[in-house]
């Protein structure tokens, strides 16, 4: 591993919109940092899947709050593995909020499907998932 969650990210290739997103919120700097963070990371095709307009609309300037928000519900501190999860287990996400673990039907978080686990970088763990999640707001 040479690489934070960031670097990781942009050579996995199928998180431009994620990244666009951060560096709109200005949270590239957070998720270069020294960790260890644990992010869900929704795909570009999770993105794509939200109502038409919402990703340009979240990355307008006047917007950075809910967006701050939105991606920060993606990501809790401390590095936790797939091993480490259990079902029906709370995390408290850096937003505020928990997300719910359910591993009835293979791994969830929330009502995202985690297609790819442990994804490892220097300054934490990526958790691929199919859809964005939403705070409470």
């Amino acid at each position: 591993m040479a690489a934070d969650i960031v670097d990781t990210a942009k050579s996995a290739g199928s998180f431009n919109t994620l990244l666009a997103a951060a560096t709109a919120a200005g949270l590239v700097d957070t998720l270069k940092g020294p960790g260890p963070l644990t992010v869900f990371a929704p795909t570009d095709e999770a993105f794509a899947a939200l109502p038409a307009g919402t990703v340009d609309d979240l990355l307008k300037p006047e917007n950075k709050a809910s967006l701050v928000k939105i991606l920060t519900y993606h990501v809790v501190p401390g590095s936790v593995m797939a091993a480490d999860l259990t079902d029906g287990m709370m995390a408290k996400t850096v937003e505020g909020s928990d997300v719910t673990i359910d591993l009835d039907m293979g791994p969830m978080v929330n009502d995202a499907k985690i297609i790819s686990a442990d994804v490892k970088a220097d300054n934490g763990v990526i958790h691929v998932i199919d859809k964005v999640i939403m705070p409470p707001m």
